[in-house]
Formats: C-alpha cells, sequence, structure tokens
C-alpha cells in the first residue's frame, strides 16, 4: 500500500471516529460506589466506568453490613454472596446483572465448579455473559471464590 493510500485510510477513519460523537467524555473515568456491597479493602474502586463500560472489581462473600467474611461458609453461600456485592455495585450504576457482558471467576478449588455453577446459573438466566473460570492459590482474608465482572450500559 502506497503513502498516500494509508494517510487516506488514517484520515478517513478519524472522520469516522469523530462523526461517531466520541470525544474526551467518552474516555473519561468515574468511580462507581455502593453502600450495599463491601467497601474497597485496598486502594483500589468498587467500580470505574469509562463512557458506557463498567469494570467491576472482584467481590467475595463479606456481607456489606457486618463487613465480615463467611469464611466457613460453603461455596453455594460465598458465591451467593459474592454475585448480591456484584448487584449492588451495579444498582449504584443503573444496571443489572443482566447487562454484565464477561464475568471471571476465581476459585480456590476447582472442583467446586459444579457447585458454584449452579448458583451463578440462577442470577444468570438468559444470555449469560462471557465468563473465565480459574483455579486459584489463595484469594483475599481466606475467600473461597472471587468474581469480577463488565457491564455495558444499553
Amino acid at each position: 500500500m502506497s503513502r498516500s493510500t494509508l494517510l487516506t485510510l488514517a484520515v478517513v477513519g478519524l472522520i469516522g471516529f469523530a462523526a461517531n460523537g466520541a470525544n474526551a467524555e467518552d474516555t473519561a473515568k468515574s468511580v462507581i460506589a455502593s453502600a450495599n456491597a463491601p467497601e474497597a479493602i485496598g486502594p483500589y474502586s468498587q467500580a470505574i466506568k469509562v463512557g458506557k463500560t463498567v469494570y467491576l472489581s472482584g467481590q467475595i462473600a463479606i456481607d456489606p453490613k457486618t463487613k465480615q467474611l463467611a469464611e466457613a461458609a460453603p461455596i453455594e453461600e460465598q458465591t451467593r454472596q459474592a454475585l448480591e456485592n456484584l448487584k449492588a455495585v451495579l444498582a449504584a450504576d443503573g444496571l443489572t446483572l443482566d447487562h454484565v457482558v464477561a464475568a471471571t471467576v476465581f476459585l480456590k478449588d476447582l472442583g467446586e465448579f459444579g457447585k458454584m455453577n449452579e448458583v451463578y446459573a440462577t442470577f444468570f438466566k438468559s444470555a449469560p455473559p462471557a465468563r473465565s473460570t480459574v483455579e486459584v492459590a489463595r484469594l483475599p482474608r481466606g475467600a473461597r471464590i472471587e468474581i469480577s465482572a463488565i457491564a455495558v450500559h444499553p
């Protein structure tokens, strides 16, 4: 391809980008927080919104009222609480679990995948998000599960 052809393609791409309404506001970063979910236990936010996309930090089974981890709880209960915490953060930005497009599940024991998956399926009934599940050596506070997600505004 000639240099002039590449330049023309670049200009056309920039015009198309501008025509779609892209501007500095589309890339502004804002913090999303909910008092109905556990507060961040380190230098991070519960969620960050950029444009229409919301990036949710991982949630573990901390009860937002008591601030205690349900450490002895079975994986089903820990999964339920982690997802309830994600729901609360989403709600702070007017979203629901239906807006989640991707999730990552971190399990301390991949042998508990089936039990986790049964509970997870009750939260994502139609058009479940893309998902990765990995086994990890340790999770914060001795949790058995952590779930992070990405959601998109309509």
